[in-house]
């Protein structure tokens, strides 16, 4: 029996294909970077989040996921941000109307997943897509 979680992994993966992606990094070692890579690379529409950059992997790069929403669609919103981080990112992604959020590997925050829910979103947390993916077989 699949448990909630992987049902909500296949759905997200399936139905949404624009991924914000909050801690962007244009360093090639960091976890981000290969996920931000690897999404573009399975035909998502990947849009870098850091307010430290202009340009990521050759992606505009967005201060806010206020200010990417202006230009473009965000679906999901995937969080490479230490857990007590996540809470504000949480409420920017329910106010520009993200359909899912997304917690990487590690970062957990229990309060945070429950406004998300609460507020409609899907929600994963302490996963990866791009661990999920291939096991999915969606790659």
């Amino acid at each position: 029996m699949e448990s909630p979680q992987n049902e909500t992994i296949l759905e997200i993966l399936t139905t949404f294909k624009n991924w914000a992606v909050v801690g962007a990094s244009q360093n090639s070692s960091r976890p981000s970077s290969g996920v931000l890579e690897y999404l573009g690379q399975s035909g998502y529409s990947v849009i870098p989040i850091n307010p430290n950059y202009s340009e990521v992997n050759s992606l505009k790069c967005y201060p806010s996921l206020t200010e990417a929403a202006k230009t473009v669609e965000i679906e999901v919103v995937d969080v490479f941000r230490r857990a007590d981080d996540v809470m504000g990112i949480t409420l920017e992604a329910i106010e520009i109307g993200a359909k899912a959020i997304w917690f990487q590997l590690g970062v957990i925050n229990y309060e945070a997943v429950e406004v998300a829910s609460a507020s409609g979103l899907q929600v994963v947390m302490d996963r990866c897509p791009r661990i999920e993916i291939p096991k999915l077989k969606l790659d």
